[in-house]
């Protein structure tokens, strides 16, 4: 997918240094963009919907379909589970002990992201007792609160846990 954007930035590079008039940089992107979109419809015809579907069930994840009213496409929404992390009751630790226990804190939520059950997580930018949320794409919700509760931060008692079951569709991304 990046040679193929590669590619085309390196074609239109080229094609700039001829006395030609050539594409402009937004129709590079979009040409590119139009690429890596076909790449992605491609990958996701190789597996049916069915069974990618039957493939969530079989790995325990809750899934149902929802149709979209305005552009009556169906949309397969799945369950995952928002933990809140919370102040915690042990936070009198020295400076250096709290930037030791955030550092592990991040480690954990990084090795999370990188295994695949974590799928978005951050702090909240005021001072409610909310300190931040994970989102976890796992199957159930004892997976998700052991993994939530297994956080360094939470062991050192400087964040708890409360997990929530939540759903949203799947693969639709943040904008």
């Amino acid at each position: 997918m990046k040679q193929s954007l590669l590619i085309l930035l390196l074609l239109g590079a080229l094609t700039a240094c001829k006395n030609e008039p050539s594409k402009s940089i937004t129709e590079e992107l979009n040409e590119a963009s139009e690429e890596l979109n076909l790449e992605y419809i491609d990958t996701i015809e190789e597996q049916s919907i069915a069974e990618f579907k039957a493939k969530l069930t079989e790995e325990g994840y809750q899934i149902f379909d929802y149709v979209d009213e305005k552009t009556k496409d169906t949309i397969i929404m799945q369950q995952y589970f928002i933990a809140f992390l919370k102040t915690g009751p042990n936070r009198d630790q020295n400076e250096e002990e709290a930037n030791k226990i955030q550092a592990e804190h991040m480690a954990h939520l990084g090795k999370m992201y990188d295994l695949g059950y974590a799928d978005i997580s951050g702090p909240f930018d005021d001072e409610s007792d909310i300190r931040g949320i994970t989102i976890y794409n796992v199957p159930n919700l004892a997976m998700a609160d052991s993994l939530a509760n297994a956080d360094p931060a939470v062991k050192a008692g400087r964040l708890v846990i409360e997990v929530h079951p939540w759903w949203a569709a799947k693969g639709f991304g943040l904008r």
